[in-house]
């Protein structure tokens, strides 16, 4: 029956039924990435801050439990004012995760924490109370009763914590499942491809261009004027592009699989950074409480004092880069509000004073009135500045001197703008790295997390402007940050 059909007719089969494949491995492609992005929004937005919220609500409980044995133990009225703190804290977190649960057994899960929170609160108190009056035996026997409703709770913690897990599980299954189908599907569109094309190959060969190819060589024994050359020339360059078609389906359908593999490693990286946040942050917290437990009630020596020191300073040193990664894997919410960016300057410079101090860096601040109010995140705004003001300090190792500098100026293409300007004068950035500075975990210390300079321009773009570097080396560094002030003129009057 196919021989019945014209030549012509063959072939545009054939590139129909490549086009039709190059389509649908690029429809299936966009679709699995939209399926794979709605699954990483609702981790990202849903599940990850669920997971979260029930970490912290453990956080807190056992925080309380701590601070009710450590009143016990000294009868010191600051561990009272902690304890009141992590309960506000365990309110706030439980009032999240209700907010953020979705389903019937998650709600009821947390009723049943509140319910168990409400009767170990009225423990504590007792507690706390019995050991006020110096009640000692009765507040300690009355601790114990307290101590099964922890269990509990935590266990309810837990509970709520696998009930986001094993979606983000399933989630991530579904993922793998649609990765092996569409695989299964892309290979099978290959070996179609190159059938069609061996066979478009075969029908050019023997059909066309073997006739052309006659014809040329009886019309060169006729001494004509040679056209079929020219035809001969084009047929191939249509084949040549047949080719390169074919090249370029298999070059887009194993593009597509990569881009599914690296959809299902990011899930993977989403779960590793809850799984860091369970498995890190609590043993840290809880071995910061105790060092600092054992350093106001042991007398230690001076070597001993430094041991101390050092032991937490690494111990705050890990705490930073679990805290960055977090923060680059689920950036917060801007919060935003109407406040003058030099009040984010003022608190960053407040704010680092003693290290400062620490690494004899001076800073001078040149501010002729202060910047125009805009809307913007302060907190996120200053964490901004405090990297930037960091990566200086740690540049210059012996100490040295920073300027900030804050102008408004009228660019031509962005128009009106504002810029806060720091520089050192410390060794530079090399030119060869400059582009790779604001990478991902691109460090050039021995101790660094790479994200400090990262998570800063993701701020400063985040509030719509930019963040540029201009340094040449062995002559310090100068990090401009450039927000525009939508058109808006009216702070002219400060100039």
């Amino acid at each position: 029956m196919f021989h019945r059909v014209s030549l012509q007719t063959r072939i545009l089969l054939i590139l129909g039924a490549l086009m039709l494949i190059t389509i649908a491995g690029a429809i299936l492609s966009i679709s699995h990435t939209y399926i794979v992005d709605g699954y990483m929004n609702r981790f990202l937005a849903t599940d990850l801050q669920a997971i979260q919220a029930s970490q912290e609500l453990e956080n807190a409980l056992v925080m309380q439990k701590g601070y009710v044995t450590y009143y016990f133990q000294d009868r010191d009225p600051i561990w009272l004012e902690e304890l009141e703190k992590h309960d506000a804290s365990f309110e706030k977190w439980l009032k999240l995760a209700g907010q953020l649960s979705e389903t019937q057994k998650e709600r009821e899960i947390l009723n049943e924490i509140d319910s168990h929170y409400v009767r170990y609160g009225s423990l504590r108190d007792s507690v706390v109370n019995l050991y006020k009056q110096g009640k000692v035996d009765q507040g300690f026997d009355l601790h114990k009763t307290a101590r099964n409703q922890f269990f509990e709770i935590i266990d309810l913690c837990k509970k709520f914590d696998a009930v986001y897990v094993d979606r983000i599980t399933e989630a991530q299954e579904k993922i793998r499942d649609r990765a092996v189908l569409i695989n299964s599907m892309a290979i099978g569109g290959l070996v179609l491809v190159l059938f069609l094309g061996f066979i478009l190959a075969y029908i050019l060969l023997s059909q066309i261009l073997g006739p052309i190819r006659r014809l040329a060589v009886d019309a060169d024994e006729k001494k004509t004027s040679g056209v079929e050359n020219d035809e001969v020339k084009a047929l191939s360059r249509r084949f040549e592009n047949l080719i390169q078609d074919v090249d370029q389906t298999r070059s887009k359908l194993e593009l597509s699989q990569e881009h599914l593999q690296q959809a299902e490693k990011l899930a993977l990286v989403g779960k590793l950074a809850a799984g860091v946040a369970h498995s890190v942050r609590n043993p840290l917290t809880s071995v910061k409480m105790r060092l600092f437990s054992m350093e106001r009630t042991l007398a230690l020596s001076t070597s001993q004092k430094e041991d101390f020191e050092v032991i937490s300073e690494e111990i705050r040193h890990i705490d930073t880069i679990v805290g960055n990664f977090l923060e680059f894997s689920r950036p917060p919410k801007l919060k935003m509000q109407k406040i003058s960016p030099s009040d984010s300057v003022d608190m960053a410079l407040q704010l680092l004073k003693h290290r400062l101090e620490s690494y004899d860096v001076k800073v001078d601040l040149i501010r002729e009135k202060r910047l125009p109010e805009i809307q913007a995140d302060p907190d996120q705004f200053k964490e901004a500045l405090v990297n930037l003001m960091v990566n200086a300090c740690d540049a210059m190792v012996n100490g040295g001197h920073v300027v900030i500098r804050e102008t408004l100026q009228i660019l031509e293409q962005e128009g009106p703008v504002m810029i806060i300007e720091m520089s050192d004068n410390g060794p530079g950035v090399a030119q060869s790295i400059q582009e790779k500075l604001f990478q991902p975990f691109f460090s050039t210390k021995e101790e660094g997390t790479g994200l400090g300079l990262s998570i800063a321009q993701r701020i400063v773009e985040e509030h719509g402007g930019w963040l540029e570097l201009e340094s040449i080396e062995g002559k310090g560094a100068t990090f401009r940050i450039k927000i525009p002030l939508s058109g808006d003129v009216s702070w002219a009057k400060y100039s």
